[in-house]
């Protein structure tokens, strides 16, 4: 069956969501245009202005409405310590935990000469600019245990060898609470290898 131009639009639209197929992305379609139209102009006009006014963070590059995000602008966060990670889903999911009160770098991705992802693609001269005003005594690299993500590491941290800063690295391995014999190999490899004295 084929829906009308409109509809049809809205549903192609909808599928630029991560993980939404055409099945979801046509239920989604239907229930605002049937059951919420008030939702679906309130989704619109959200986003809408989201997609006008918030950009990118001068000094971390996450995502802000201002010049200067807030976490940037706090003077209660410790400056000489920097985390980089790859996308700002990564800076919520760390301030959830309430153990980092340092300051932030977004990739914007990683490194992947095959899709041709190369260190100018992802702020890299960025993020060494920033490290050259001498602030920073410590970076904490905490790109995703993907191969892509240990090459950006390895990366950076080649970039930053002739500096005096501590570089470290986000430990990866056995989650809490979780049982050996459901972990995957990869994991526990890396868990063996990461660990440490009591």
């Amino acid at each position: 069956m084929s829906f009308s131009p409109l509809i049809q639009q809205l549903v192609t639209a909808l599928r630029c969501l991560p993980g939404v197929g055409p099945k979801s992305a046509q239920r989604m379609a239907f229930h605002l245009l049937e059951r919420d139209r008030n939702a679906a102009l309130e989704l619109s006009a959200a986003l809408a202005q989201a997609a006008e006014e918030v950009s990118e963070c001068q000094q971390c590059r996450t995502l802000s409405e201002t010049d200067i995000c807030e976490l940037c602008a706090s003077l209660s966060r410790d400056r000489s310590s920097l985390c980089v990670l790859e996308s700002p889903m990564d800076v919520v999911a760390i301030e959830q935990t309430n153990s980092f009160a340092g300051v932030y770098f977004v990739l914007g991705g990683h490194l992947s000469p095959i899709d041709g992802v190369g260190p100018d693609d992802i702020g890299i001269s960025q993020l060494l600019e920033r490290i050259a005003q001498g602030e920073v005594k410590e970076v904490i690299i905490a790109t995703n245990p993907t191969v892509e993500g240990d090459a950006t590491a390895h990366y950076i941290a080649e970039q930053l060898k002739r500096t005096e800063l501590k570089v470290t690295r986000i430990a990866h391995g056995v989650p809490v609470g979780g049982e050996l014999e459901y972990v995957d190999g990869g994991t526990l490899a890396h868990a063996l290898a990461g660990r440490r004295l009591l």
